[in-house]
């Protein structure tokens, strides 16, 4: 099957669905994409250039509030609302990135995760713009200008088309870079780093701009996700976040892209299932990652990969 062939049903897929779809499942399933690409943009931390973050979760609270500040606020425009989040949490991401980069290993994860933690008691103890502990309530997508016609984004299928145009842009831009010759030098930075600075490559900016673009990109997907939720809380900054974005990369596949995503969608899915029978659902979550890693160490998308070529 020709790759315009894949793009072409994929698109067809995309479109037909939220139409054979109940009101809760679209809603389902745009929650579902949001959260996969923060695991994508987290892949490209920890899968391609093998630095483990625990505090990926503050640049999408970044991005979230980024959003609802200038749409409660401002009367800001959805774009321009995202274009801001997106360069905001890409700032955030150089300064904690410039910081955490000087160590390696587990002492770069606790890094990552004090950084995060100071993000997440500026946004409770800023209660004047952030709100504190309660958030911003009430945030919506104003009407989208398409072509001189303003389309509404209240209704879930219309802003998951919303969420569908950014998850391909997305996915382009992340597939773009592991491909081009920036991917495959964090691919050795990853197998190597040793190898890779003795001939003469900058490790350290290397992985600067990798951490700062996949903040910049998870601040994105915060701007998508405050209006879909109609709030922003210091919760999706918090280490609680951080942990399900890398039970969701492990889970779907590591330094594969379309397996965080996919990932990003079983987790979502699995707790809206799981939660309505069992009330400590997060006790099946945990077992059920335990039981990826343990006989699927490749993920549930890398398995399923491996298992197709061999076939």
């Amino acid at each position: 099957m020709t790759l315009p062939l894949k793009v072409g049903l994929l698109a067809a897929a995309v479109a037909v669905l939220p139409w054979v779809l109940p009101d809760f499942q679209v809603t389902l399933l745009t929650e579902a994409t949001i959260l996969g690409l923060v695991a994508m943009s987290l892949d490209l931390i920890m899968g391609y250039t093998g630095l483990v973050s625990f505090g990926h979760a503050a640049f999408f609270g970044i991005g979230a509030y980024t959003a609802a500040l200038l749409l409660l606020r401002a009367g800001a425009s959805l774009p321009a609302a995202l274009g801001a989040a997106l360069v905001l949490a890409a700032a955030a991401g150089a300064v904690f990135g410039y910081l955490a980069i000087r160590a390696r290993g587990i002492y770069f994860a606790m890094l990552t995760l004090a950084l995060s933690e100071v993000a997440y008691r500026l946004v409770w103890d800023w209660r004047d713009v952030t709100g504190g502990s309660d958030g911003l309530a009430g945030v919506t997508a104003p009407p989208l200008a398409v072509a001189g016609v303003s389309v509404p984004l209240a209704a879930p299928r219309a802003y998951f088309y919303v969420v569908a145009v950014v998850a391909g842009a997305v996915t382009l831009a992340c597939r773009g870079i592991v491909a081009s010759r920036f991917g495959h030098v964090l691919q050795g930075i990853r197998e190597n780093e040793e190898r890779c600075a003795f001939i003469g490559y900058n490790v350290g900016l290397y992985k600067l701009v990798t951490f700062t673009v996949a903040a910049g990109l998870a601040g994105l997907c915060g701007a998508l996700y405050a209006p879909f939720a109609g709030f922003a809380s210091p919760e999706l900054l918090a280490f609680s976040m951080s942990g399900k974005f890398i039970v969701m990369t492990l889970v779907g596949g590591l330094g594969t892209l379309t397996g965080p995503f996919v990932g990003g969608l079983f987790v979502t899915f699995l707790e809206a299932l799981v939660s309505q029978v069992v009330k400590n659902y997060i006790i099946v979550i945990g077992l059920t990652f335990v039981g990826v890693v343990l006989f699927l160490p490749a993920g549930l998308y890398g398995t399923l990969r491996r298992w197709w070529g061999r076939a």
